[in-house]
């Protein structure tokens, strides 16, 4: 069995009187790539801000690699090595995309170390042709890629990805379903999205939020053709 690199028991957020989070029990093993998905107020979001340390549970632990780190904060749980994309752009839109990643790498490597990381990345995202521009300038999908990069500069186990094929064209979709399948090679990756055809493109195991809870947890194909998956979220000819 794969080392299991998060677990949540029984986590659980409240928001007054209302229950986003509902008791949701998670694992995730090394190498494992999980979408996550529901409608609007599903619960999936609420999870994901929970784990990533943008919401401190009201009940409940999270675990990353044994390690319990309920209530820290997103720079504590970034320090272990988590690589966290909110949908929040974190770009510095003064600097070209070499300098942003560069900046990214350079908190955990020396100088020299961090810029030939920083030129890896920008290859293996079929950047280079913008390295020196700014990505105030660039599409949409050029700066989720960027964004991407900004992860993945740091070489993280665990990768936290929030919605990253919102907006892109189908052709950046296929480039970016590429680039995190190759991540699964060394991290496990989690991600919260909408768009099926991103999903079906990369997921195998996807998990299903509803009124808080996991409704279904199951491969995609499952998932898809599931009765009642299809009523309460995908809709009856996904």
């Amino acid at each position: 069995m794969p080392e299991t690199v998060l677990e949540t028991i029984g986590l659980t957020m409240r928001f007054g009187g209302v229950v986003a989070a509902d008791n949701v029990n998670f694992k995730l093993g090394a190498g494992e790539l999980r979408c996550l998905i529901g409608p609007n107020g599903a619960g999936k979001s609420t999870f994901f801000k929970c784990v990533t340390g943008l919401h401190p549970p009201t009940g409940g632990q999270i675990f990353m690699r044994g390690e319990e780190t309920t209530g820290w904060h997103p720079h504590q749980i970034a320090a272990l090595g988590v690589g966290i994309k909110t949908q929040v752009p974190n770009l510095l839109d003064g600097l070209s995309v070499f300098e942003n990643i560069w900046m990214a790498a350079r908190r955990f490597h020396p100088a020299a170390e961090a810029a030939d990381r920083a030129r890896d990345i920008i290859d293996r995202l079929a950047l280079s042709s913008i390295a020196k521009a700014a990505p105030g300038q660039l599409a949409h999908g050029e700066r989720q890629r960027i964004e991407l990069g900004l992860v993945a500069v740091a070489d993280p186990w665990l990768v936290l990805l929030d919605e990253p094929a919102a907006g892109m064209s189908a052709e950046d979709i296929d480039r970016m379903s590429g680039i995190i399948r190759d991540m699964t090679r060394t991290a496990a990756v989690i991600i919260v999205e909408h768009d099926m055809q991103f999903i079906r493109s990369v997921a195998s195991t996807v998990t299903v939020f509803h009124q808080g809870a996991v409704l279904m947890e199951d491969h995609v194909d499952r998932v898809m053709s599931d009765s009642v998956v299809r009523n309460v979220y995908l809709g009856k000819t996904a």
